[in-house]
């Protein structure tokens, strides 16, 4: 394969994993503070089949799309205030976390086990930069945004983590069968 034709390959993989996340954003159970939403399974799902580069990369463009005003994050919602907001440091996070969770797969092996060690690490890393910003944005206590911002999401994270490893560990498997994957760590 020329190296346009790989070039063209990371750059259609990092959109469509984009879109998976905006497709999943719209999946949520509404609460007070932040819904809990499809993003950080897909997020999950990415890096798992991605890795660190690629997965990242795919969540610069989910962030950068719903920056400049597409309906991509959670209820269709998209424009910078999103970002700026309450809920903003999530959407940031996903960047990190997809960074994260595909940097210690690709450190280590891509197996379940390491998956859903590196996606839970992954979904931390989300958890703490979304609490982060609703300290910040809201004037909140500590105290109170781990209660609104982190708390109620621990046990559906790890649920979700489980789901992105099981789910990535085969897709990529399969990616990586049909010779659209490298076995190494990178997207060809």
């Amino acid at each position: 394969m020329n190296h346009n034709n790989s070039k063209l390959r990371k750059v259609i993989l990092c959109g469509m994993f984009a879109a998976i996340t905006a497709v999943f954003a719209q999946i949520e159970i509404p609460l007070p503070f932040v819904p809990i939403s499809g993003q950080t399974l897909a997020v999950g799902l990415t890096a798992t089949i991605l890795g660190s580069r690629l997965g990242s990369v795919s969540m610069i463009c989910y962030a950068a799309i719903g920056a400049i005003g597409a309906p991509v994050f959670a209820g269709f919602k998209g424009g910078a205030q999103i970002i700026a907001g309450p809920t903003g440091g999530y959407i940031i996070g996903f960047v990190a976390a997809a960074f994260l969770t595909g940097w210690i797969l690709e450190r280590t092996v891509f197996t379940l086990p390491m998956a859903i060690v590196a996606n839970v690490a992954g979904m931390i890393v989300t958890l703490a930069f979304g609490a982060v910003q609703l300290k910040l944005v809201l004037d909140l206590s500590w105290t109170k945004a781990l209660a609104v911002g982190v708390y109620p999401f621990l046990v559906v994270g790890v649920i979700k983590a489980f789901l992105a490893s099981i789910a990535g560990i085969q897709v990529r498997n399969g990616l990586i069968r049909a010779k659209l994957l490298k076995k190494t760590t990178q997207a060809m």
